[in-house]
């Protein structure tokens, strides 16, 4: 699946855990854990691209992550659990007494594959909705929406549009000449029961 390799429960967990130690320590002033990465497994020690999403009580309550791999997974995962946590701009930084009802979902991203397509229609076919993660490049803008939106924006028109304007850029941008358009899957866990992975 992701890059040919999927995680071992046991890594899934064990990122899970970094990420919300991760957490707990930011929130409260100290630094990241320390990590030996000789010590873990090698699928940790390899470069990875990770988006963090924490919801509480069902709504989201920050997600920030990376498209392209620049550090060892497990790094990945621990300085963007920290950044939903404190710096997603569209929310206050959580608070001590918030770590408890937090609810941590990892995706682990392919690299991005660029979409050959001719015309606004043909872009719409070849989008596979709850498969797809989508990224819009128009210059030096550029946004995404992970697989995971396709559950609230169902109709590819609509996913477009919604990511055009999350770019800033009008709705229909998407039917420009000369935007680019990129996909990826994404392999997702999280901590209260594992939810079935995109892209299998």
């Amino acid at each position: 699946m992701v890059e040919n390799y999927k995680l071992r429960e046991s890594e899934r967990k064990e990122l899970l855990r970094l990420a919300r130690l991760s957490i707990e320590k930011a929130v409260a002033g100290q630094s990241h854990p320390e990590l030996n990465l000789e010590t873990l497994p090698l699928s940790f020690q390899q470069f990875g691209a990770t988006f963090i999403t924490l919801t509480k009580q069902g709504r989201l309550r920050g997600c920030i992550g990376t498209l392209e791999a620049y550090q060892p997974l497990v790094q990945d995962v621990c300085e963007h659990a920290v950044a939903a946590a404190m710096s997603d701009y569209r929310f206050s930084q959580v608070s001590s007494n918030e770590i408890p009802e937090l609810r941590i979902e990892i995706s682990r991203l392919t690299t991005p594959q660029i979409l050959q397509f001719e015309t606004p229609e043909e872009l719409l076919s070849k989008l596979r909705p709850n498969i797809d993660g989508v990224i819009i490049k128009d210059g030096q803008r550029r946004s995404t929406f992970l697989p995971q939106v396709w559950e609230s924006l169902s109709q590819p028109e609509d996913f477009l549009t919604h990511l055009c304007q999350k770019m800033g850029a009008g709705s229909t941008c998407w039917k420009k000449k000369g935007i680019q358009v990129f996909i990826y899957q994404v392999e997702k866990f999280t901590e209260v029961g594992y939810l079935q992975d995109e892209g299998d």
